[in-house]
């Protein structure tokens, strides 16, 4: 073996062993036990560190970084009254280039750096302008890692009853492992230790004329447990338009990842596994019930296959969610299973926006153990009236380990651990997470609406808060106190 030869093998070798370290790596991130079609997949974890890194995916798709190599965009809200022209020309004079008005906040732009600054100096670029309200960076965001997960499924404790027993309850074979919906004490549970959904289904199962956007990783619009409850553009609304962005086909929903075909379906799972607790179809002998039997998911994709996604792209799905609003559409909740410690001012502004146009904002507390009234997890602890703060409960009535907490600026609480949902490719999974906790109030919400359209953001937000069955593990914790419960929170019961 020559020299150049024997170089090229010892690099190959040294290839293959960092290549078997990451594997190893990964297989200790991962879950064991998979079962392909529309069975249960239980995932296992070893457990992560807060804030020391990011953390892995799910089902098997890890987050090991971001999507791609961002380029260095900021955000910049010029003061009113700055054209579009003058925005274009001070980004052409600056050598970066005007990317997209968010419309539904006035003067708020994403805006590229084409000549390689650094994202911090393109940020004072701007920020020192008289023109300029305020400049930021356009964050990397993560969806929240799936908390703890058991090791395997118990058989139902001693005495409980088999949820198919129950009068009232669909026909969906899955249903008995959703104790989220309807806790008979299976697997150890506390019986009545969910959202009181049996009893809110006898008034109501939901209204496909109600849409809740999820804004996440997408969904898998094919699943056969929600392509039923999906939300399409009508047929007399034209596809999507924006001045920078141009014509999108958003038959399926909306997507701010790539530039391409802009297809929201979901590469990740998570924005599928909220769906699905917000909405899978109900009583359809198919796998799971949702919250809602039948209502309409809006896909909203920011985050690609690895669970990230950046401000700017979440921006834009919320100007894209709020525009159609205008349009006709009737979205009145946004659930957002996401969030960072970073503030964005620009994020907030969407939010803000969106509350204008009656859209509620359900968003995930965190799953870092922390007092969020000390330490602020965005968008969860934005003060805006629009905004629902939830953490996550576990099968007794207790806040789960990893759910962050406030006595101010967390709000509710709902199950959040060990829950099962739809997955990609057909099947079902369960996982932990206020992730989890978060489309469960939204799809209270949603019931709500169902029954009562006419309700505004203020009066749905007030109504989820003063319907909570109160709990003493709970205060102090929460603001309310409290679980949310949809039969109170719709009428069925007082």
């Amino acid at each position: 073996m020559n020299r150049r030869n024997y170089t090229v093998h010892l690099a190959l070798a040294a290839a293959l062993v960092l290549l078997a370290a990451v594997a190893g790596q990964v297989s200790r991130w991962g879950w064991r036990g998979h079962v392909v079609g529309p069975q249960l997949n239980v995932r296992v974890e070893t457990p992560h560190g807060v804030g020391g890194g990011l953390a892995p995916g799910e089902g098997g798709v890890y987050a090991v970084g971001p999507e791609s190599n961002y380029r260095h965009e900021v955000m910049v809200r010029f003061k009113h009254g700055v054209s579009e022209e003058r925005v274009q020309a001070i980004a052409a004079r600056l050598h970066d280039r005007a990317e997209d008005e968010i419309e539904s906040v006035d003067g708020l732009w994403a805006i590229e750096d084409e000549n390689g600054e650094t994202q911090d100096q393109v940020v004072r670029d701007y920020a020192s302008l008289p023109e300029v309200e305020y400049a930021e960076p356009n964050e990397v965001i993560q969806a929240e890692p799936d908390a703890d997960t058991p090791a395997g499924l118990a058989s139902s404790a001693p005495g409980a009853r088999l949820v198919a027993d129950l009068d009232g309850g669909p026909n969906d074979p899955l249903l008995n492992e959703q104790w989220g919906l309807i806790n008979t004490g299976q697997r150890d549970g506390k019986a009545q230790a969910d959202i009181s959904a049996l009893a809110a289904w006898s008034k109501t199962t939901g209204n496909d004329k109600v849409v809740v956007a999820v804004l996440d990783s997408g969904v898998d619009y094919t699943h056969p447990d929600l392509m039923n409850n999906i939300w399409h553009r009508p047929p007399d609304m034209e596809m999507y338009f924006d001045r920078q962005l141009g014509v999108i086909d958003d038959y399926n929903g909306f997507s701010a990842v790539g530039t391409a075909d802009r297809d929201p379906m979901d590469e990740n799972g998570h924005g599928t596994h909220c769906a699905g607790i917000i909405g899978a179809e109900g009583d359809n002998a198919e796998g799971i019930a949702g919250v809602n039997w039948k209502v309409e998911i809006m896909p909203l994709k920011f985050m690609g296959r690895g669970g990230f996604g950046t401000t700017k792209d979440a921006i834009e799905a919320i100007n894209y969610t709020v525009e159609r609003k205008g349009e006709g559409v009737n979205v009145r909740v946004i659930s957002a299973s996401w969030g960072s410690r970073q503030k964005s001012k620009a994020l907030e502004d969407a939010i803000r926006k969106a509350g204008e146009a009656d859209i509620l904002f359900v968003a995930a507390a965190g799953n870092d153990s922390e007092d969020a009234d000390r330490t602020p997890h965005f968008p969860a602890n934005y003060q805006l009236p629009n905004v629902v703060s939830v953490a996550a409960l576990d099968r007794n009535d207790r806040l789960a380990s990893f759910s962050n907490y406030g006595a101010k600026n967390v709000h509710v609480a709902a199950p959040g651990k060990e829950i099962l949902s739809t997955w990609l490719d057909g099947q079902y999974q369960e996982h932990s997470g206020t992730s989890m906790a978060t489309p469960f109030v939204a799809g209270v919400a949603a019931l709500v609406l169902s029954v009562e359209p006419n309700l505004t953001v203020k009066e749905l937000r007030e109504r989820l808060f003063t319907t909570v069955d109160k709990l003493d593990t709970l205060q102090g914790k929460v603001s309310t106190g409290g679980r949310v419960n949809a039969a109170r929170a719709v009428g069925a019961i007082r």
